[in-house]
C-alpha cells in the first residue's frame, strides 16, 4: 500500500495535512473514550472520520471539477493493483478498463459499475475493483460511464447497455456475465437489469450490488441515525439526486429500483453494513423483491459503513465480505 499524490499543490498540501489532523483526533478520541463503536480497527475510524471531511471539504469548493480533483488529490494504492493487468478500451459507446488478474483462470466476465454518488470517478475505486476481481478470480470490465450534472438520467443506463451489449457481441455467453457495483454503481446494476429484463435482452447469471443506492428518496430514519457513522451525509445524497435526476420523476423504476416491478429477474446477492445511511432503503428493497419471489439474498455486517468491502484485506469484515463475493460468484459459475 502508497499513497499517491495528484493535481494541484494547494489540494494535496490540504489533504496531506488533513490527514495528519484527523490521524491526531483519531488516536486522542480512542485513547480518551474507545472506539466509536466496538468493532471498529483504528485504519477504519481513521479513514471514516478522513472521508467525511474530505466529502465535506470537497463540497464546499466551486465547481465540481473541482470537487472531483480534491477528492483525488491524495490516493491509497492497494498492492492488489500489481497484481493486475489493467488495460484500457475507448470505443464510440464504450470507454473502460479491463482489470485482469494475472491468476484469472475462468471463462466468465464480470462487468464492474463503480459508485460515486453518479458523480464522482476517484482513483480510489480502483482498489476496490481489483479486489473484487481477484476475490473472483475474474476479468472484470470497470465501465467509465458519463458523470452528473453535466451528465444526467438516462446517460449512465445508456452506457451500461451498450458495454453489456459490447460484451456479448464478444462471445461472452448471458450465463457467464456477472454485473456489479457499489453504491450507486449498485444502483445502475438493478436498472440495468430492469432494463435488459423490459427489453426482452438476455440476462446475467447473477447480480452483485455493494451497499446499493435504491431510492433516491432520502427522508429513511437511518439517513439521519447513521450520519455519525458513515462518512457519506444527507445532504450529499440528496444533492448527487438532484444532478442526477434532473426533470425526471425521482420515483422512476429506473431510477428509483425500489419502485419497479422486481419480478422476472436473475439472482441477485446484496451486501451493506448496519451503520450506514442506506442500510433501511436497502433493507425495503430487499423486502419488496422477496415478496416479488425474486430470488435475491441480504448479507448485512455488524457496525460497518458504506462499501466497506473497499478496505480489502486491512480489516477482518472488508476481508469476508470479499471472500463471500468470490463464493457466491465462483457458485454461480458452477466453479
Amino acid at each position: 500500500m502508497r499513497f499517491e499524490l495528484n493535481g494541484r499543490l494547494t489540494y494535496r498540501f490540504r489533504n496531506v495535512l488533513l490527514l495528519f489532523w484527523i490521524s491526531l483526533l483519531v488516536m486522542i478520541s480512542r485513547l480518551r473514550h474507545g472506539p466509536r463503536l466496538s468493532e471498529w480497527p483504528w485504519v477504519f475510524e481513521l479513514a471514516t472520520t478522513f472521508l467525511k471531511r474530505q466529502e465535506q471539504i470537497a463540497f464546499s469548493l466551486a465547481t465540481i471539477a473541482e470537487q472531483r480533483e480534491f477528492m483525488d488529490a491524495i490516493v491509497v494504492r492497494s498492492s492488489e493493483l500489481t497484481h493486475m493487468q489493467i488495460k484500457s478500451v475507448e470505443r464510440a459507446t464504450v470507454r473502460g478498463r479491463w482489470f485482469v488478474p494475472r491468476t484469472a483462470s475462468g471463462d466468465y466476465v464480470i462487468l464492474y459499475l463503480h459508485g460515486g454518488g453518479y458523480a464522482f470517478s476517484i482513483r480510489a475505486h480502483d482498489n476496490l475493483i481489483a479486489f473484487v476481481a481477484l476475490a473472483a478470480q475474474a476479468r472484470t470490465f470497470a465501465l467509465d460511464y458519463r458523470l452528473s450534472p453535466e451528465h444526467h438520467f438516462p446517460a449512465q443506463l445508456e452506457d451500461a447497455q451498450a458495454t453489456y451489449q459490447w460484451i456479448l457481441s464478444s462471445g461472452i455467453a448471458p450465463n457467464r456475465i456477472v454485473i456489479a457495483g457499489d453504491s450507486a454503481g449498485g444502483n445502475l446494476a438493478l436498472v440495468l437489469l430492469l432494463a435488459l429484463r423490459d427489453a426482452q435482452q438476455p440476462l446475467p447469471a447473477l447480480t452483485i450490488c455493494l451497499c446499493p443506492w435504491t431510492d433516491m428518496d432520502s427522508s429513511y430514519t437511518s439517513m439521519k441515525e447513521n450520519e455519525r457513522y458513515d462518512w457519506i451525509e444527507q445532504q450529499m445524497v440528496v444533492q448527487w439526486a438532484e444532478w442526477f435526476c434532473r426533470g425526471t420523476d425521482p420515483k422512476n423504476p429506473l431510477v428509483s429500483p425500489v419502485h419497479a416491478d422486481l419480478r422476472g429477474l436473475t439472482p441477485i446477492y446484496i451486501q451493506a453494513g448496519d451503520a450506514e445511511i442506506l442500510i433501511d432503503m436497502i433493507r425495503m428493497f430487499v423486502r419488496k423483491a422477496q415478496e416479488q419471489g425474486t430470488p435475491i439474498s441480504l448479507e448485512v455486517w455488524k457496525q460497518m459503513n458504506h462499501v466497506f468491502q473497499a478496505y480489502g484485506m486491512i480489516t477482518p469484515q472488508s476481508k469476508e465480505a470479499l471472500q463471500r463475493i468470490g463464493e457466491v460468484i465462483q457458485q454461480a459459475m458452477g466453479v
